[in-house]
């Protein structure tokens, strides 16, 4: 069958000397793409990593995460791509969860020493057998005493062809959260991915001609299937940005002609704010999604660089494309369509269909569909019921059957397009001496679109204050995820049951900020 293995095979075939990759002063034709990683399948076949098997990666969007990527799905593997951010513990705790045999790490920068928390964590999980780093230097054979890629492969001849997978078997477990507040596994198969990358590219109308600049990272959903999977199925152009700066970014754009731009709402304002002299014509479409844009900005965006925004809607659990706004019926504030091959229904507690116009639970039933989340079969048949995957989100239908997302029933805060769960955070303060209870909340924030608070009591004679506290939330979580704003309060709100009333808390941060 074809999978995304073989698209990249095929895409190597058809165009060999076509520019795939270009990431600073790194250019890769499709033929060099599907050489190396074809050696990088080989290597983890020497290794011992057989079909079926999840092998990890965290890294930077630079070349390297696509050709471990294609390497591991070309060795018949599951990918599982982790945040950069992540610390040694959360990062120890994927490995675990997804019994990774095998990891693979960029070694990072002096701001961020990926290495150097993934050793800690793979130190800490004996069921993972071997970590590989990553390096700037691709010269070197070792980093702090683990084997780098270029030793990894030194001595590799590049297989033939990809193992041979089914369309049902699992290519990429992305790492999402739920009720539980710990990370789970989404399973997410061949077919999965390969069709969603397929619809996205008949969304964009893209082509072999069309260059995608990446922004977005590509171990979230969102970069990986709208832009790497949909370029490799191409054959089309990869500009790969490490990091968001907009006039970098612009800048990009006018030198190597992108026509393709994928963002969260945060790039799109920042890159207003700029006063760039880029030349940026070349450009004749951009997408948003992970958080509802302001209909100011898209205004403005469109008329200050004559360019259309399209928003869609999707989850990591539905690959993760699931409706999107076609430019010649699109709708503001709409997030579109149902996209081919996927229904939408909006239902009440029951699970029964609503009326148009009436608010209720987005159900999602399609190719885009999960298998369900790791080794978590209760989990999976809550989300999954009679074929409808359950989003947690509360949205509604107008008139013409475009769809609109009205609140959360999760209490997932988003931060500049990245999901934060209360739970896991909360979780983690209690860990802390002198913490005896803490709730999180989402508070709005005119940037990021929502900002993390949490509301601390403290044990007695507790002596830690609400800026040390904060300072100690920054070392165990990751940056996208820790508190930026923590107030230490005697009780917390209550209602009969014993339920903290969150509600409450974020009335009480709105009139601290009056």
């Amino acid at each position: 069958m074809i999978n995304l293995a073989t698209a990249l095979q095929r895409s190597a075939t058809c165009s060999p000397d076509k520019t795939a990759i270009i990431c600073g002063d790194v250019e890769l034709s499709y033929q060099e793409f599907n050489d190396i990683s074809s050696k990088i399948a080989s290597a983890l076949i020497e290794q011992g990593v057989e079909k079926g098997d999840k092998v990890a990666l965290s890294c930077f969007n630079i070349p390297y995460f696509p050709l471990v990527y294609f390497g591991i799905l070309k060795a018949g593997a599951c990918v599982v791509p982790l945040n950069v951010l992540l610390k040694s513990r959360e990062i120890a705790y994927h490995l675990k969860d997804a019994d990774a045999k095998f990891y693979f790490c960029f070694e990072g920068t002096s701001q961020l020493p990926m290495a150097t928390e993934a050793i800690e964590a793979f130190k800490q999980v004996d069921s993972c057998k071997q970590l590989c780093i990553l390096t700037a230097d691709q010269t070197a054979l070792e980093h702090q005493g683990f084997p780098t890629l270029s030793a990894l492969i030194a001595t590799a001849e590049p297989i033939a062809q990809a193992a041979n997978t089914q369309s049902d078997d699992t290519a990429v477990i992305l790492y999402t959260s739920g009720t539980t507040g710990l990370p789970k596994g989404a399973e997410l198969t061949h077919s999965n991915m390969l069709t969603n990358a397929l619809v996205s590219n008949d969304l964009m109308s893209a082509t072999f001609d069309d260059v995608h600049i990446i922004t977005l990272p590509l171990f979230h959903s969102f970069g990986q299937t709208v832009h790497m999977n949909a370029a490799v199925v191409s054959g089309a152009t990869m500009v790969l940005v490490p990091q968001f700066t907009p006039d970098g970014v612009l800048s990009l754009i006018d030198k190597y002609k992108v026509t393709l731009f994928a963002g969260v709402p945060t790039m799109y304002i920042a890159l207003l704010a700029t006063q760039t002299e880029a030349d940026i014509s070349s450009l004749r479409l951009a997408i948003s999604g992970g958080a509802s844009l302001n209909h100011q900005v898209i205004k403005e965006f469109e008329q200050r660089f004559n360019v259309a925004i399209l928003e869609g809607y999707g989850l990591s659990e539905t690959s993760p494309v699931a409706s999107f706004n076609y430019q010649h019926s699109r709708r503001p504030g709409s997030v579109g369509l149902p996209i081919l091959g996927v229904e939408i229904q909006v239902v009440d507690l029951d699970g029964n269909p609503v009326a148009q116009g009436e608010k209720g639970e987005i159900t999602i039933r399609g190719h885009n569909v999960m298998k369900g989340y790791l080794n978590r079969p209760e989990e999976t048949e809550a989300a999954i019921r009679n074929g409808w995957f359950h989003t947690g989100d509360i949205g509604y239908f107008d008139e013409a059957g475009h769809l609109y997302i009205a609140d959360r029933l999760k209490e997932m805060i988003i931060r500049g397009g990245f999901n934060v769960y209360p739970r896991e955070i909360e979780e983690t303060f209690m860990t802390h001496p002198d913490v005896a209870m803490v709730a999180v909340v989402g508070i709005p924030d005119e940037h990021y679109g929502e900002e993390i608070k949490a509301f601390v009591v403290l044990k007695p004679d507790a002596q830690i204050d609400s800026k040390q506290l904060q300072q100690w939330g920054q070392e165990q979580c990751a940056a996208y995820k820790y508190p930026r704003y923590v107030q230490v309060m005697d009780k917390l709100p209550m209602s009969a049951t014993g339920k903290i009333l969150k509600r409450e808390l974020k009335s009480e941060h709105e009139s601290k900020a009056d």
